[in-house]
């Protein structure tokens, strides 16, 4: 049986204490690996080998050298992207015509986009007037935040576990990951092509383990890790919160979301439709930008629920290696029974189950996986849990809405603010109503478009800070002023 072991110092070691827990493929449920659980020794070691490699190679290189050196990274994952992708989709249960077109080749831009914009960031410089008459020059540098405890989640692993590291590495931090114990294989494997690109030992650091009283929570408790980014549920973040506050430490969180679409009257339908079945069901809607809320102006409502219904009935479940699969597993077993018992809610409130709210019929080397049945419901209340709470599957409740007010109203309803999508051929109206949207991203007329170079992150209880372009040096960066007097 492989073993996935932590990546510490350069090194690929195994755990002291012996521990160790079953990976499973969510296709099928088998255990295809053991993976090493971190105590607080393994955390520590961790913690150290990035402190030391601050001071060492790493912290000595020049930017130009340190950027050379993450392109190398990005062409290392590219070079071996069959093998990124085939432990991607075994620890995920995605099918490969999405992680090939999505996951792998951003896990590995993420690298080249900091990389290059890390060269060209300006910061800031003042002349300033004395009283002897002689002046003085401000000017403003950057510098490394120090070691970063990187807590990546397990619906993308390698695309969001490097949209965190290529930026604090491309700023000339260190980092220890802690990747999701559901989807350990791409983050351990990175460890390989950090070495082969030359990226100093200590630079990059990987502990596999769980949150409480395991690996995440030594990390962030740890006195040495200087800053803590994660992405994940909203509790979690609270607690990483607390941990933080010991030190004074500052945290980047992209936390959950309810997200709202808005569907008026006058959109293109065609576009609206497809939109949406990407928002509720790609990645089987384990994405945090999903659409689980889909409020539908009523004159159009009833189109839209009858042909978002088709749409998901044409989805094609699979496994990964199916080419024609475009719907694949949930992560695990335990977040099946989470989904599942949200379908079983909605019938308990009345919900009108407009297709699925089950488990599909598998074939029997299929039959121990994960699955899921992509769900649409209407008629539940505002205040019902399916309507209020994250499910994180694929699945949404549509209810209709007849005025521009009462749409705003309704997004604005949840204590979350991650994403909207709003669906319009009228450009006052999407400016309008874009604008008064409690949410950190929302897209006109399209969905999970994203150019890298933007801000990215939640307003309320879906976070706090930005990621993406010069917003995630800010993160990663110690801004510090020079003053000189002339």
């Amino acid at each position: 049986m492989k073993e996935i072991k932590h990546f510490i110092n350069g090194e690929y070691v195994g755990s002291a204490s012996g521990k160790l827990f079953d990976n499973v493929n969510p296709v099928n449920g088998q255990v295809i690996a053991r993976i090493h659980e971190a105590g607080e020794a393994e955390v520590d070691a961790a913690v150290k080998a990035a402190r030391a490699a601050l001071k060492g190679p790493w912290g000595r290189m020049t930017v130009a050298e340190r950027t050379e050196i993450l392109h190398r990274v990005a062409d290392g994952i590219t070079a071996r992207f069959d093998e990124f992708l085939e432990a991607e989709c075994l620890d995920t249960g995605k099918p490969k015509s999405l992680a090939s077109h999505i996951d792998i080749p951003r896990g590995a831009a993420n690298f080249k986009v900091f990389a290059d914009l890390v060269k060209n960031v300006p910061t800031e410089a003042f002349e300033m007037a004395t009283p002897d008459g002689s002046g003085a020059l401000n000017y403003g540098v950057r510098r490394p935040k120090g070691v970063i405890g990187v807590i990546s989640p397990w619906n993308l692993p390698l695309l969001l576990m490097t949209w965190k590291v290529g930026p604090a590495l491309a700023c000339g931090n260190t980092v220890v990951v802690k990747p999701s114990e559901e989807t350990p294989t791409t983050t351990a494997l990175l460890g390989e092509v950090m070495n082969a690109a030359g990226v100093p030992a200590g630079v990059y650091n990987v502990v596999h383990g769980f949150g409480g009283n395991s690996a995440g929570a030594f990390l962030t408790a740890h006195p040495d890790v200087d800053a803590i980014t994660f992405t994940g549920e909203t509790g979690t973040g609270e607690t990483i919160m607390r941990a933080a506050a010991k030190g004074v430490r500052q945290v980047s969180l992209e936390l959950g979301g309810k997200n709202a679409g808005i569907v008026f009257a006058d959109c293109d339908l065609d576009k609206a439709i497809e939109g949406t079945l990407r928002s509720a069901f790609a990645n089987c809607g384990q994405v945090c930008l999903g659409t689980e809320r889909v409020y539908v102006e009523r004159p159009i409502f009833d189109e839209f629920v009858a042909r978002l219904k088709a749409g998901a009935e044409a989805l094609k479940i699979g496994e990964p290696n199916d080419p024609s699969a475009n719907f694949g597993s949930l992560v695990s077993h335990k977040h099946r029974e989470k989904v599942l018992s949200y379908y079983q809610k909605a019938k308990d409130e009345g919900a009108t189950v407009v297709t699925g709210g089950g488990v599909p019929d598998m074939p029997a080397h299929l039959a121990g996986g994960a699955w899921v049945q992509p769900t649409i419901w209407t008629g539940l209340p505002d205040d019902s849990a399916v309507v209020t709470e994250e499910i994180f599957g694929p699945c949404c409740h549509i209810r209709p809405f007849d005025t521009e007010a009462e749409a705003i109203e309704l997004a604005n309803s949840l204590p979350y603010g991650l994403a909207s999508a709003i669906w319009t051929e009228n450009a006052s109206r999407a400016h309008r109503v874009a604008g008064q949207i409690e949410a950190g991203i929302v897209w006109v007329n399209s969905w999970f478009l994203r150019d890298l170079r933007t801000a990215f992150g939640g307003a309320k209880q879906s976070g706090i800070g930005r990621e993406g372009g010069v917003h995630s040096l800010e993160f990663y960066t110690e801004l510090k002023n020079i003053c000189v007097k002339l």
